[in-house]
């Protein structure tokens, strides 16, 4: 059996009405994906995504009367006119992971490779091999912010060393340190869902036994790495400057992320006071501010 695929971007305040369209259209399933790659606001499962943009991507039988699906479809959302649907037709067996056949295996720094668990890396390389998979888990590799925490990583030697998440979303820069050598990871998220998620990646990736989780209410009192990473938003890496600081073993590398270039000098202000030889790396309109703690 084929599958047709309906295809419809819209914005965060429209997307209900456009689930229970489709819904009511009694669509096979319903994937939800984040339009624009959106860096932090991610939803758990079962959660209206925060993103800004998101597309959904709904599956009916591809001998599915087209033009009165359509037509059904305007009728339940006036402004979704036909030049704002894309379809293509899906083979019966390729339909439950259609969504990922855009992601490739891609490279940070010198060492460090994230595959989707559709690709197989090669047998016979030294590559540090992080499997993951795009979708609604958050945290895969395809944003700047993320990009930029991973090369900052891969240049680092973490053999032996306990490195903190903060902020861990999918676990992925946990998951990549300790790959790349580190002794244990932490991982810090007010997501439960983020909790789950990061364990679930690293069992994939034979690395739960290493990693430890914990909600922020749970983090144990004087908890400090020797290596601090967090991925969030500029405002709450300025609010949460004592906390992250005070996770920083003296010596400890830092790295920021998640900062739009026009807020790097607010955010490495805020730290300025802890540590040393602050720099700025950007990529895109995102910076990444690395530093080493007093």
């Amino acid at each position: 059996m084929a599958w047709l695929e309906l295809s419809i971007e819209v914005e965060q305040r429209s997307l209900s009405r456009v689930e229970a369209a489709l819904e009511d259209l009694e669509a096979a399933s319903i994937t939800l994906l984040d339009a624009e790659d959106h860096p932090i606001l991610e939803p758990g499962p079962g959660e209206t995504p925060l993103w800004p943009q998101v597309t959904v991507r709904a599956l009916f039988p591809d001998d599915i009367d087209r033009i009165g699906l359509f037509d059904a479809l305007q009728l339940m959302v006036p402004w979704l006119t036909p030049e704002k649907l894309a379809t293509r037709e899906i083979a019966d067996a390729d339909w439950t992971r259609a969504w990922m056949d855009t992601y490739q295996p891609m490279q940070f720094g010198r060492r460090t490779f994230i595959y989707p668990s559709t690709i197989e890396p090669p047998s016979a390389t030294d590559a540090v091999v992080v499997r993951l998979d795009p979708g609604l888990a958050f945290g895969t590799g395809t944003h700047p912010t993320t990009a930029l925490c991973l090369e900052w990583l891969d240049g680092l030697d973490l053999s032996g060393r306990t490195v903190l998440d903060f902020g861990c979303g999918s676990g992925i820069l946990a998951i990549a340190a300790l790959k790349l050598g580190a002794a244990r990871a932490i991982g810090i998220d007010n997501d439960p869902q983020a909790i789950l998620a990061s364990r679930d990646n690293a069992e994939r990736n034979g690395v739960a036994a290493q990693l430890d989780l914990y909600l922020p209410d749970a983090v144990p009192e004087a908890l400090t790495a020797d290596v601090v990473v967090a991925n969030i938003l500029a405002g709450a890496l300025v609010t949460l400057q004592p906390t992250i600081t005070a996770h920083c073993r003296p010596g400890a590398p830092l790295a920021l992320s998640g900062i739009l270039a026009d807020q790097a000098d607010e955010v490495a202000a805020a730290y300025r006071r802890d540590f040393d030889a602050i720099t700025t790396t950007q990529q895109q309109d995102w910076v990444r501010i690395a530093a080493i703690r007093r």
